[in-house]
């Protein structure tokens, strides 16, 4: 499948003004400006609502932005939760530009714990510069490695060469396929 013509502007937007975001330090370019420019689009993309334009009411909402879930007492906030007929199906945990993915270990284990706590196979972490994805069925401890239940890497200049795969995952119309469903069961455990 071809990437959709929505991509690649954002390709090039971020490539033009990627020294800039990679050198943001606080406020300059924040995790929202970010999810805003770069990761709503994406997921629009993925035939997300990422803005309920469809007016589900909240209960069946596609995306739910900062979801609160309390966990063992605390209350966190999912920076986004995907669901199917009100069902959590994959969170994404954003980081600005200038947080390193790869070898981040806590911004892994954050995503990892809270998608374990969810009780989700699979969920993503990016920064738009960097993706991944973690098999979250693996529990998650203190000390673990960014590289812990990663499944897959790549960077933004990769998306249009992943985004069959991506799509064939992540995008709604595969999740009622039944597509996700089967790529994490066959997924645990496994690196990447």
């Amino acid at each position: 499948m071809a990437v959709p013509k929505s991509i690649q502007p954002l390709i090039e937007k971020y490539t033009f003004h990627r020294d800039a975001y990679l050198l943001a330090k606080g406020s300059d370019y924040n995790e929202a400006q970010l999810r805003k420019d770069f990761t709503d689009p994406f997921f629009h993309a993925l035939g997300w609502d990422v803005n309920n334009n469809k007016g589900h009411s909240e209960a069946y909402r596609e995306v739910l932005h900062e979801e609160p879930v309390r966990i063992r007492g605390t209350t966190y906030f999912f920076d986004y939760t995907f669901r199917i007929g009100g069902v959590r199906k994959f969170i994404v945990e954003t980081k600005k530009p200038s947080v390193k993915i790869k070898d981040d270990a806590d911004a892994a284990l954050q995503l990892r714990w809270y998608a374990w706590n969810a009780k989700l196979p699979l969920s993503i972490l990016t920064n738009f510069e960097e993706w991944a994805i973690y098999d979250c069925t693996i529990k998650p401890a203190n000390g673990d490695n960014a590289a812990k239940g990663r499944i897959e890497y790549f960077t933004y200049k990769d998306l249009p060469e992943k985004w069959e795969y991506l799509i064939s995952i992540f995008s709604q119309d595969c999740i009622l396929k039944g597509s996700f469903d089967r790529y994490a069961a066959t997924q645990k455990g496994k690196k990447g």
